[in-house]
C-alpha cells in the first residue's frame, strides 16, 4: 500500500536547559504520520512522548530548543520545515488550529476559564475561516452537536467549569476539529475520564479520522488503547524510539526487550488473579545521568557489553523496525502471549 506521509520527523533532537544542565529529552527520533492512519506513541512517563508533540506544534517551553533533525509538514501546496519556523511566528500560527491541531491531556487547564466554550471555538474559526459572527456561532453549535454534547445551544454559552470532564474533552475536540485539520495530535486525551467516557472519546476520534482522512498521533501509555485504535505504533524509551511498525506486527512479534516487558506487565481480561504479571525490574534512569549506549541496558535481561554502544535501527521486515543488538534473541525467547492484536484486549486503565 502506497502511503503518503503528512508529517516526517527525521533524527529529531530536542534538549532542555536548566540549572546549567542539559537534558537530552529527544535523542534522535524518526517517524512518519500518514493520511488516514493512527500512530500510537507509547512508553513510560517521562520518555519524551509529550515533548515530541510539543516539538511538532512548536509549543516547547522557553528553556528548550530543537538542536538538530527536521520536522517536515507536507502541505497541499508545498513542504514546510516546522523546526525552522519562528516560534509563535506568522507561519506556525497559521498552521496551528487549521492544518495542525492538538487535544491536550487536561481540558480544565487547556481551556481558558474566563471565556465560554463557544467563544473559544469561535476564536479558532475567526482566525482560520472567513465566516461571520453569526455563522461562527452556528458552526460552534453544530460542532458540539457532532461531538455528542447534549443541548449544544446552551453549552456554547457555558464556561469550562460548568461542564463535566467528558463534556470539556468533547468541547476541546470540537475546537481541534473545527477547521478539519490534516494532523490531529491527542496527548493522553482520556487520562482523567472514566472508562465509558474513554470509549466514547476514542470512538469519536476514530470517526473523525475516517470522515476527514486525518492523520492522528495518539500519545498514550496504555497498551490496551494501542491494540484497539492504532494502525502503527512507536515504542519510546528515554528519548529514543526503540521499536516501531504496524501494530499487529509489533504486538505479536515484539523485537525489543522493552516492548516485550511492557506486554508481559499488562493484565488481560477474563484471566483473573491467576495470570502471571511481570513488572519491569529496576527504575527509569536519571535523564541527567544516563547509562552508556542502549538506555534500557541496566534493566534488560539480554544485556551484554555490546549494549554499551547505541545500536542503529534495523529492519525486522519491510515495515517493522527495532533498535536493539539482541532483537533475534528477544523474539526467540518470547513465551506464548495473549493475542492483544486479535481481540483479547488488555485492561484499559
Amino acid at each position: 500500500m502506497d502511503l503518503k506521509p503528512v508529517i516526517t520527523v527525521d533524527n529529531l533532537r530536542t534538549y532542555f536547559y536548566n540549572d546549567k544542565r542539559c537534558n537530552k529529552v529527544l535523542n534522535g527520533i524518526s517517524f512518519k504520520l500518514f493520511k488516514g492512519r493512527t500512530l500510537c506513541v507509547v512508553g513510560e512517563s517521562g520518555c519524551g512522548k509529550s515533548v515530541t508533540a510539543s516539538s511538532i506544534m512548536q509549543l516547547l517551553p522557553v528553556l528548550s530548543r530543537i538542536e538538530s533533525g527536521s520536522i517536515t509538514y507536507h502541505g497541499d501546496k508545498n513542504d514546510i520545515r516546522i523546526d525552522q519556523l519562528e516560534r509563535n511566528g506568522k507561519t506556525i500560527r497559521k498552521l496551528r488550529g487549521s492544518d495542525l491541531a492538538m487535544i491536550f491531556q487536561d481540558p480544565m487547564t487547556a481551556l481558558n476559564p474566563v471565556y465560554t466554550i463557544g467563544w473559544q471555538i469561535m476564536e479558532n474559526l475567526k482566525y482560520h475561516t472567513s465566516l461571520n459572527m453569526k455563522e461562527r456561532r452556528k458552526k460552534a453549535i453544530d460542532l458540539l452537536e457532532q461531538m455528542g454534547v447534549s443541548n449544544p445551544g446552551k453549552r456554547v454559552d457555558q464556561y469550562p467549569h460548568e461542564l463535566s470532564g467528558g463534556m470539556r474533552q468533547r468541547a476541546m475536540i470540537a475546537m481541534a476539529m473545527s477547521c478539519n485539520p490534516k494532523v490531529l495530535i491527542a496527548d493522553e486525551p482520556t487520562t482523567a475520564l472514566d472508562v465509558t467516557i474513554q470509549a466514547q472519546i476514542f470512538e469519536l476520534i476514530t470517526q473523525l479520522k475516517a470522515e476527514h482522512e486525518t492523520a492522528v498521533m495518539l500519545i498514550t501509555h496504555d497498551m490496551g488503547v494501542v491494540s484497539e485504535l492504532a494502525d502503527d505504533v512507536a515504542v519510546m524509551y528515554m528519548g529514543n524510539i526503540v521499536e516501531q511498525g504496524p501494530v499487529r506486527e509489533v504486538l505479536k512479534n515484539p523485537s525489543h526487550p522493552y516492548t516485550s516487558a511492557l506486554l508481559r506487565s499488562i493484565p488481560v481480561l477474563h484471566q483473573g488473579a491467576s495470570q502471571d504479571l511481570q513488572p519491569i525490574r529496576g527504575v527509569t534512569p536519571d535523564p541527567l545521568d544516563r547509562p552508556k549506549g542502549c538506555q534500557f541496558g541496566p534493566r534488560c535481561d539480554f544485556y551484554t557489553a555490546q549494549c554499551d554502544q547505541m545500536p542503529d535501527e534495523t529492519a525486522v521486515d519491510a515495515t517493522h523496525f527495532v533498535r536493539c543488538w539482541h532483537a533475534d534473541a528477544c523474539r526467540a525467547a518470547q513465551k506464548p502471549a495473549p493475542d492483544h492484536a486479535a481481540g483479547q484486549q488488555p485492561v484499559v486503565q
